[in-house]
C-alpha cells in the first residue's frame, strides 16, 4: 500500500490540510486530566468503556513502570464494576497458565521457578505485574469457581514449553496419544531450544519442514474432543491451545527468514485467534482486557506498518468486533525506562530523550496537562478527531531502546485519530521494577522479534 498523502480525504470526507499549531491547543481543550491511580475518580473515568466486549490498553514501551500500573488501576475497575472476565496479555501461554492457576485458585503460587526465564525477563516478571496478579488473586477468592477472572497469554514463542505441555496431558489421559505426539513432534524435539535455527535449515538449507506432523497432532486430539474419548474440560482446552501453539511457532520461525511482514502477521494474527477462542471459551458473558504494546493493539491500518502490508490483533479486532472493541494508547514524553541495548542483553536502567519535534508525544507535551485521558470516540469531538487524522511520528520502545539511533530505530508514522480510540498520556515515566531469577537460573535464550522486541 502507498502510505496516504496529508492531503488526502479523511473517513468524513474533509481535508487533511491541518495546520500542526492547531494540534497541541486542540489536545488542551479535550485532554482529561487523570487524578493519582489511588484515586476513586480515576477509574471512573474509565466507566465510558463498560460496554465493550474487549478493551485493548497499550504501552508506549515494554519496561514502563507507570505504564503496568496505569493499566493495572484500569483492568481492576473493570473487572469489578463491569464484569470484565479475561485478561489477556502479550506473554506466552504456558507461561501465564501457570499465573491463570494461580488467580483462580488452581495452584498455590504464580512464580514458578521456570516462567517468564526467557529474554525479556522483566517485561512479565516484575513487581508491578506481581502486584497486580496477587490482588486477582484476592478479587477470585470470593468468586464462584466458574466466575473467577482469567489471566491467559497470547503470544507464540513458547515452542518447547508448549510441546512439553502437550505431551504431559496427554500422558495422563491417553497414553497411546502421547506415543503418537511424541513420533509427531520428534521432528521439532531437536530444534526446540534454538527454533529460528530449525527455520533457517528448512528456509535456506532445505530441510524438510515439519508442518504435516504437527498438523496431524492438533487435528488428532481435536478428533478425540468431537468423538467425545477425552473431556471437554480447561485441561483438554489448555493442551489444545499449546498444540495450536506449536503449530504457529512452526510457521513463525520459517516465516522469520521470508521477511518481518509476514512473520508479524503471522504472529500477531495468532494472538487475535487466541483472544477469540478465549472469548468464545469463556461463552456469551465473556470480557476481555487486552495487555499488549501500543504496535499491537493500535489499528495497524493507520500507521506506516499497514501502509507497508502489516496488520496486528488491533486491526483484526477492529475489523471483528467494530464499536465492541475499545482501543487505548498510552505514551510519554521523556523519563526512564527498562530495557537492553541488544536482544539477550543485560538490563539496563536508560533515560528516555525528549519526544521528537515532529511527533504525536511532541504536541502531547506542548498541550502541556502532565497525565490525561483524550478520548475521540465521540461524534461530538468531530474537530479533534480531523486535526488527529494527520500522520505525524509515534514513538515505539520495545525491550530493546537505542536512543542514539532513535529516530529511524524507534519512531514510524501514524494517523492518530484511526489508530486509537482514546490516548493515556503520562509526560514523565519511571521504569518497571524487574524480579530476580531464582538463583543458579540462567535467562533461557530466545530469537529477536521485529521491531525491537515489540
Amino acid at each position: 500500500m502507498n502510505t496516504p498523502s496529508h492531503d488526502s480525504p479523511d473517513r468524513d470526507g474533509s481535508p487533511r490540510h491541518i495546520d500542526v499549531a492547531t494540534i497541541a491547543p486542540l489536545l488542551r481543550q479535550y485532554a482529561e486530566p487523570l487524578p493519582t491511580r489511588d484515586s476513586s475518580t480515576f477509574g471512573e473515568m474509565f466507566d465510558r468503556y463498560a460496554d465493550a466486549r474487549v478493551v485493548m490498553i497499550g504501552e508506549a514501551s515494554h519496561g514502563t513502570r507507570d505504564f503496568y500500573e496505569t493499566r493495572a488501576a484500569i483492568t481492576q475497575r473493570l473487572i469489578e464494576h463491569h464484569g470484565f472476565n479475561i485478561v489477556a496479555v502479550e506473554a506466552d501461554w504456558p507461561d501465564a497458565g501457570h499465573v491463570d492457576h494461580y488467580v483462580r485458585g488452581l495452584a498455590r503460587s504464580a512464580w514458578k521457578r521456570h516462567i517468564f526465564s526467557r529474554f525479556p525477563t522483566w517485561m512479565w516478571r516484575n513487581a508491578e505485574v506481581r502486584s497486580f496478579v496477587h490482588w486477582l488473586h484476592q478479587f477470585n477468592h470470593s468468586l464462584a469457581p466458574e466466575r473467577r477472572v482469567e489471566f491467559r497469554g497470547l503470544d507464540i514463542y513458547s515452542l518447547r514449553n508448549s510441546i512439553h505441555e502437550v505431551l504431559r496431558y496427554l500422558d495422563q489421559v491417553d497414553p497411546q496419544l502421547a506415543h503418537e505426539a511424541r513420533r509427531r513432534y520428534g521432528c521439532l524435539t531437536p530444534w526446540q531450544d534454538d527454533p529460528a535455527l530449525y527455520g533457517h535449515f528448512v528456509e535456506r538449507g532445505g530441510l524438510m519442514p515439519c508442518e504435516q506432523p504437527v498438523v496431524e497432532q492438533l487435528n488428532a486430539m481435536l478428533a478425540k474432543q468431537l468423538a467425545g474419548l477425552v473431556r471437554d474440560d480447561e485441561g483438554f482446552f489448555n493442551a489444545a491451545q499449546n498444540a495450536r501453539v506449536v503449530q504457529a511457532a512452526e510457521q513463525y520461525y520459517r516465516a522469520i527468514y521470508r521477511g518481518s511482514t509476514a512473520s508479524w502477521n503471522l504472529r500477531d494474527r495468532h494472538m487475535f485467534d487466541t483472544l477469540q477462542r478465549l472469548l468464545e471459551h469463556r461463552g456469551p458473558h465473556a470480557k476481555a482486557v487486552v495487555w499488549a504494546h501500543n504496535s499491537h493493539i493500535g489499528n495497524a491500518a493507520a500507521t506506516e506498518m499497514g501502509w507497508k502490508g502489516q496488520f496486528n490483533i488491533g486491526h483484526l479486532c477492529r475489523s471483528a468486533y467494530g464499536r465492541e472493541v475499545v482501543l487505548i494508547g498510552m505514551s510519554t514524553d521523556r523519563g526512564q525506562v527498562a530495557a537492553a541495548d541488544d536482544w539477550d542483553g543485560d538490563l539496563l536502567i536508560k533515560d528516555i530523550r525528549p519526544s521528537h519535534p515532529d511527533s504525536w508525544e511532541h504536541q502531547f507535551f506542548k498541550a502541556g496537562i502532565p497525565a490525561s485521558l483524550t478520548d475521540w470516540r465521540d461524534p461530538r469531538r468531530k474537530e479533534l478527531r480531523r486535526v488527529l487524522s494527520k500522520p505525524l511520528l509515534e514513538r515505539a520502545i520495545g525491550v530493546i531502546y537505542r536512543p542514539e539511533t532513535e529516530r529511524r530505530s524507534h519512531y514510524f508514522e501514524a494517523a492518530l485519530a484511526d489508530q486509537f480510540d482514546a490516548m493515556i498520556w503520562i509526560e514523565q515515566t519511571r521504569p518497571v521494577t524487574a524480579l530476580a531469577l531464582p538463583k543458579g537460573q540462567a535467562i533461557e535464550p530466545e530469537d529477536e522479534t521485529f521491531p525491537f522486541g515489540l
